[in-house]
């Protein structure tokens, strides 16, 4: 009798840890972009844009309309960044973005 209490616990542990990752909400973010920028083949001109990040898919909003979506992985970093920022790379493609308060860093996959 213990066996099938013990085995049903297992089967119900099992099950609500695969369900947490599917309940999980994509992050939300506002950032500003102080001069054109490229997210993947996207132009994205200086403004103010809404970012949903859903796993490793990071969707990017203007007047909530999609403008953009790219690939992104996080990273940490040793510090918590001072302020939000967009680090742009040498043909001003976006690179890396830190937000306020956060050790952790998106770094934006390359085309």
């Amino acid at each position: 009798m213990r066996t099938k209490s013990l085995a049903r616990f297992i089967a119900l542990l099992a099950v609500v840890a695969l369900a947490i990752p599917a309940l999980a909400k994509p992050i939300s973010k506002y950032i500003h972009i102080a001069e054109t920028a490229k997210l993947g083949a996207t132009e994205l001109r200086a403004g103010e844009y809404h970012l949903l990040i859903d796993g490793t898919k990071v969707t990017v909003q203007h007047n909530s309309k999609v403008v953009a979506e790219a690939e992104g992985r996080w990273e940490n970093r040793e510090e918590k960044a001072r302020y939000t920022s967009v680090l742009l790379g040498a043909n001003h493609e976006v690179k890396e973005i830190r937000f306020a308060g956060e050790k952790r860093v998106l770094m934006i996959a390359t085309p």
